[in-house]
């Protein structure tokens, strides 16, 4: 199984752009999906979190309020809305799954992996 992200972009500060995760290769199974991204220079750090039935969320204090992560179990696909974007938020958006019971913000956590995608905001 491999996971395929894509929706990133070079957007103005302000702006929005919603990043999709999803696989074409039969149901996505996990116990938590989460999306992580990478800047320049810069150890890869956790964004936002969601357990596979939607009731429980988690998001870093830098996207809170800003950000929203969602699934959509029949599309096999997981979301994150990205609104009101910085440029601080400028780096390459990975998604992620686990299927351990319990599980923390940090990468090791997360067996499977997307090969990223690219977004810039500019001031």
């Amino acid at each position: 199984v491999q996971l395929q992200a894509s929706g990133g972009g070079t957007v103005q500060a302000g702006d929005s752009l919603r990043l999709s995760c999803q696989t074409s290769e039969g149901p996505l199974d996990y116990v938590a999906a989460a999306w992580f991204r990478q800047a320049p220079g810069k150890e890869r750090e956790f964004v936002a979190a969601i357990n596979w039935r939607g009731s429980s969320r988690n998001y870093a204090s830098s996207v809170k309020g800003r950000f929203t992560i969602s699934r959509n179990i029949a599309k096999n696909t997981v979301y994150l809305q990205t609104n009101n974007l910085k440029p601080e938020d400028t780096a390459i958006y990975y998604c992620a799954t686990t299927l351990r019971q319990r599980y923390t913000d940090s990468p090791v956590d997360f067996s499977l992996w997307g090969q990223g995608t690219l977004v810039t905001v500019s001031s």
